[in-house]
């Protein structure tokens, strides 16, 4: 059973300038710094068509995932997906909003399926999704404030 999670965030910057942060691989590494991200990919700046593999360690394990850009809407909206990692499923859609105070309205939206089918989704329900939900306001909060003060911020 697939778990949608949401995470909105509202940044006092410009739809264009959010969404090259969220594609900077240095600003997506740098952002989960605590969990020893690493991001790997052919270019820093990722497009549609692009893959990145993250490295990076959860629950005190090293985990690998690659991910493909599958839709590109600059500046509005973007989405990857897993194709190789430890997820039966993961979708990440990336929507940015501008709002009329010249903010911008950044909605994670991420659907994952766990493997082990039963087991898994409980395990999804009760530990995954509340782990990922806070580590996509961690990325949040980073990107705010990168995007507010015009650098990148530790």
């Amino acid at each position: 059973m697939p778990a949608l999670i949401e995470v909105v965030t509202v940044i006092d910057a410009a739809p264009a300038t959010v969404f090259d942060l969220e594609l900077d691989v240095d600003v997506h590494a740098a952002s989960l710094a605590g969990s020893r991200e690493t991001a790997s990919s052919r270019r820093r700046q990722l497009t549609l068509g692009d893959e990145v593999t993250f490295r990076a360690r959860h629950f005190g394990l090293i985990w690998r995932m690659t991910s493909r850009i599958s839709a590109y809407e600059r500046p509005s909206r973007f989405v990857d997906e897993q194709t190789r990692g430890p997820f039966r499923a993961m979708r990440h859609e990336h929507l940015f909003e501008a709002r009329g105070d010249g903010s911008t309205r950044m909605t994670d939206r991420l659907t994952i399926t766990a493997p082990f089918g039963p087991l898994g989704a409980v395990v999804t329900r009760y530990v995954l999704a509340p782990y990922l939900e806070r580590l996509l306001r961690k990325r949040g909060d980073y990107v705010k404030r990168a995007a507010e003060t015009g650098r990148r911020v530790r």
